[in-house]
């Protein structure tokens, strides 16, 4: 990845007041692990180091993926939407893990007759890797 920068492949960070969408797919399986949010410093310094960089709305900073668990990211592809003002990671998840409840995917909860079923085998216990919470 390179961190220099053109209009060519920059975001349209001036849409939705700095945040866009940042969507982390498996890059060989396809399946949708998680969505987050980019700002340009999140974007600029997921470039340079080569692993996803988000920013955490909760936190209100950058949010290196794995700081807390060490289930990184490794940033494989990226591509833009249309508008440029969506990201989409194909990601080498590091750490079978990438929601913080222990499961693959933060998409684990499928709407099925009215009710909401949780899925996917749980891989890591969130209280033994997130101590702090």
């Amino acid at each position: 990845m390179s961190t220099e920068q053109n209009s060519a492949i920059q975001p349209d960070f001036e849409k939705e007041g700095g945040l866009l969408p940042a969507i982390a797919q498996d890059e060989i399986t396809g399946e949708v692990l998680m969505l987050a949010w980019m700002n340009k410093e999140a974007w600029e310094t997921t470039l340079s180091t080569g692993q996803a960089v988000y920013y955490s709305r909760s936190r209100k900073r950058l949010w290196p993926k794995g700081e807390s668990s060490g289930h990184v990211q490794l940033v494989k592809s990226i591509r833009l939407d249309c508008d440029k003002d969506v990201i989409l990671l194909g990601i080498e998840q590091i750490g079978r893990a990438a929601c913080h409840t222990g499961r693959r995917t933060c998409f684990h909860k499928r709407v099925h007759n009215d009710q909401l079923i949780d899925e996917g085998e749980i891989l890591f216990n969130p209280d033994e890797v997130y101590h702090s919470k």
